[in-house]
């Protein structure tokens, strides 16, 4: 992958999201579209951003029973997505069913631990110790399962890549040297992601809310 920048378009109204797209396309490697964008514009929205002609990454992180997220990932083989979220804690059962069910040439990937959280979130909802071993204890579940890779931070992607040589990393929650980390807990810079292991790196924010998106894109395709 020439750029592994992905450029998560989370927004309500599909004209501006296409017309952002279309700005900064030749500085991104692919899109991220994740449950707003999904929820408020369908299949047909997917559609209409793939014209663009970059790829596609549907991060609908399902998570049900086996047999409804196996129906899930049927579903989407219209949307040609490149890449599909599932989320690890799901288990064995629902990973190994997705991944049968996806489309030829449809990476799927397991979420561990989203970056929003870290050890104290975890532990309030009965996950304790460090989120690093718990992203390596999904990790390997998801391993088992078949996937083709997970998406974790960029502290834990390089320990991931160590246990999973030919796995394929997402890694979201970047922020460039300076940008503000809002939700974001658990962040580090594109480069160091990069380096660390990381196959795709999801930017959003510091791209899509920048004075000048463009320059923005631009200023990181440049560090990697």
């Amino acid at each position: 992958m020439s750029n592994p920048v992905y450029l998560a378009l989370d927004m309500p109204q599909i004209e501006p999201a296409k017309a952002l797209l279309e700005k900064v396309k030749a500085h991104i490697g692919g899109v991220k579209l994740g449950l707003e964008f999904f929820c408020a514009h369908g299949s047909h929205g997917v559609h209409e951003i793939a014209h663009v002609g970059l790829p596609i990454f549907l991060d609908l992180k399902f998570h049900d029973i086996p047999n409804t997220v196996a129906g899930a990932m049927q579903a989407v083989h219209l949307c040609e997505p490149a890449i599909v979220t599932v989320h690890a804690s799901g288990g064995r059962a629902m990973m190994e069913d997705a991944k049968a069910a996806a489309a030829e040439g449809c990476k799927v990937v397991a979420v561990t631990t989203l970056t929003s959280l870290d050890a104290n979130d975890l532990t309030r909802t009965g996950v304790y110790g460090s989120p690093e071993t718990h992203v390596m204890r999904l990790a390997e579940l998801a391993h088992d399962a078949g996937l083709d890779g997970v998406v974790c931070s960029g502290q834990e992607v390089g320990q991931v890549r160590k246990q999973w040589k030919d796995g394929f990393f997402v890694v979201p929650g970047l922020r460039p040297n300076g940008s503000g980390t809002g939700d974001q807990k658990r962040v580090v810079t594109p480069r160091s992601a990069r380096d660390n292991g990381a196959s795709v790196l999801v930017i959003g924010r510091p791209i899509s809310r920048a004075e000048d998106p463009v320059a923005a894109a631009r200023a990181i395709e440049a560090t990697l």
